[in-house]
């Protein structure tokens, strides 16, 4: 059948289209004209959850209309990146990406979603390094005394996680590949009950965010005896980086928002440029640097590149260590 067969059918089918079109940027340049909600993969009170409720409050006010947190915590925040990846493209349901985002897609065979291909990126917005401690009771003053135990009894020391595939499980196997040293795993589902096991001196070594680690710190149980920044955190100045021992090592984390796939790119940009006009305030700024972490806003591109290359990273740390999770 040809354009000459039936012109007038594909003149309305033309006629239709554009309709389509003009509808959908109308409705683009109008956005939001009803709540948005927020998707933490996380349970309430966490580092994420506290960052997403500080964003939320400000976007609200910036777009006009009520941006709500939605909790959908399970399998260390698949079941979050799963609902947004399956939702409908239309800017109202986003999800707070985080630094396990990349670390998942690397060693995880079996996902409900394509991690480089079901998502809008829309921007970052936090970023933080980890904070190395251990009990104030234990022998190891500094980093360079755990190294050199490790060394003379491998897999002797343990580390735990909040879960198999998490970022701080593979940020530390990172750290162990570049000191040369071998480590013991033991996940948990979870960051309190890991955090009890250290406090109660039944770990060894822990990396965390100094959001949880900061007041155990303050109170004289944690000691820190490394951050994973490239250069030292002005929170804590007397603590080294890891990479003064050993040079290149840096294991950050982020969050950041994300939509599902083709989501309209005037949408993406109003949001975009949402997130850029709150996370200039000071107070957002003060908010994220005492929870350790330091405004961090980039273009939609600049966040898919950083989570391809963070996703490459990860991938080669889980083949060297052999991590492979279904």
């Amino acid at each position: 059948m040809s354009i000459n067969t039936y012109p007038f059918l594909y003149r309305y089918l033309i006629f239709i289209f554009l309709i389509f079109l003009s509808i959908t940027n109308l409705n683009a340049q109008d956005f939001p004209t009803k709540p948005v909600n927020l998707v933490v993969g996380f349970g309430p009170g966490g580092n994420a959850d506290i960052v997403a409720r500080l964003l939320a409050q400000k976007m609200s006010e910036n777009l006009g209309q009520p941006v709500l947190v939605e909790n959908k915590g399970g399998a260390g925040g698949l079941l979050a990146s799963e609902l947004v990846a399956k939702a409908t493209p239309d800017g109202y349901r986003l999800s707070l990406v985080s630094g396990a985002f990349p670390t998942q897609a690397a060693v995880i065979s079996k996902l409900s979603f394509d991690p480089m291909y079901d998502f809008s990126w829309i921007s970052t917005v936090i970023s933080y390094p980890m904070v190395v401690v251990v009990n104030s009771e234990s022998p190891f003053m500094n980093l360079q005394d755990l190294i050199k135990y490790a060394k003379d009894n491998p897999r002797k020391l343990n580390y735990p996680s909040p879960g198999n595939g998490s970022l701080f499980h593979l940020a530390t196997e990172y750290f162990s590949s570049s000191a040369g040293i071998e480590l013991t795993h033991i996940p948990f589902k979870g960051g309190s009950p890991q955090l009890n096991e250290l406090l109660a001196g039944r770990l060894d070594v822990m990396f965390d965010t100094l959001a949880v680690v900061l007041p155990h710190l303050n109170s004289g149980k944690l000691r820190a005896i490394a951050v994973t920044s490239e250069k030292r955190m002005s929170q804590l100045p007397n603590v080294p980086a890891a990479a003064e021992f050993m040079p290149g090592f840096e294991a950050g984390s982020f969050l950041g928002v994300a939509g599902p796939r083709g989501l309209n790119q005037d949408v993406i940009s109003k949001l975009n440029g949402s997130i850029r006009s709150v996370a200039s305030k000071t107070d957002l700024k003060q908010k994220f640097y005492e929870l350790g972490g330091e405004v961090w806003v980039g273009s939609p591109k600049e966040m898919g590149d950083y989570i391809y290359k963070s996703t490459q990273k990860w991938k080669r740390v889980a083949q060297e260590k052999s991590l492979k999770f279904d």
